[in-house]
């Protein structure tokens, strides 16, 4: 719970450090347009005080391109990778005895998938011939602090997610942001990691025969229409406003909330088994049969 609301603290100040930056932009931008020719005011947002110079974008890649284009395919192919290993590992220790040997190697065999590809991308940006698409394309020489900073803040957000159950996003999110990354690019990677892990645990549920494939699909829809409805508000406000700071402020508040959700539902639960002098330890793993 502390966790949590402290994250979604730091998220807020960021949010307010990057409103003030935006109004500064607009004040200078304001000055700029009254200084030349008057313009149309009808023109879409397109400041993000996450670009790598801490205002406009630069306009040298400013063109439409399909969706097919916007991906990048060797970063994405690295994605699949670990997914369909982690997949397969899943699978294949459905068909082993719990605690076995068998198991536990299996179980272990993530650990060099994971730390392989973590230290190929971590070299590349160490030595700088891996690049952040989000802040330009240049070449960035990442000091070895903020390598360990990084990698200790995925590997907690990987934890939060299992023990609580909740995304991974609401840790990568506000970690994205202090990265300098923009608030849309770092929300919209933030969700689109979750992803993974999402669709590999339905996997793994569905093969424990646990999964409610009407429950499931009813869940997907409301989510499928909150989740579309969610982006075109925050858009339209984001174009209104010219305020990408938005969509930290609703990070922030959604962090929050969850905590204080969470929190509440955890103590309350916790005061039933007290009060039932419930066992609230750790059960034997190896007694557990999926």
């Amino acid at each position: 719970m502390l966790r949590p609301a402290g994250t979604s603290i730091k998220a807020f100040f960021k949010g307010v450090e990057t409103w003030k930056k935006e109004t500064i932009i607009k004040e200078e931008t304001v000055m700029l347009l009254e200084s030349t020719a008057p313009c149309s005011g009808d023109e879409q947002y397109n400041l993000l005080p996450g670009s790598p110079d801490g205002g406009p974008q630069k306009k040298g890649r400013k063109h439409e391109v399909s969706i097919l284009g916007n991906i990048y395919w060797k970063q994405f192919g690295l994605l699949s990778f670990v997914w369909l290993a982690y997949l397969l590992l899943q699978i294949a220790k459905t068909y082993t005895a719990t605690c076995s040997t068998t198991c536990w190697m299996i179980i272990l065999l993530q650990i060099p998938v994971s730390v392989g590809v973590f230290l190929y991308k971590a070299i590349g940006l160490y030595q700088g011939w891996s690049v952040i698409s989000a802040k330009g394309d240049q070449a960035i020489q990442w000091k070895l602090h903020y390598l360990i900073l990084t990698s200790a803040c995925a590997l907690l957000a990987g934890i939060i997610g299992g023990l609580l159950g909740i995304g991974g996003g609401f840790v990568m999110g506000p970690l994205f942001l202090e990265l300098g990354i923009a608030p849309q690019v770092a929300s919209a990677t933030a969700t689109f990691g979750m992803t993974f892990s999402a669709s590999i645990s339905v996997v793994q549920y569905y093969l424990l025969n646990r999964f409610p494939v009407p429950y499931a699909l009813y869940l997907t829809l409301v989510a499928a229409i909150a989740a579309y409805r969610g982006q075109f508000i925050i858009d339209k406000l984001v174009n209104m406003f010219q305020r990408a700071s938005l969509i930290i402020f609703t990070l922030a508040f959604t962090i929050f909330v969850s905590a204080i959700v969470l929190g509440g539902e955890g103590i309350s639960d916790m005061i039933g088994q007290i009060q039932r002098s419930e066992y609230m330890g750790f059960e034997d793993l190896c007694k557990y049969d999926a």
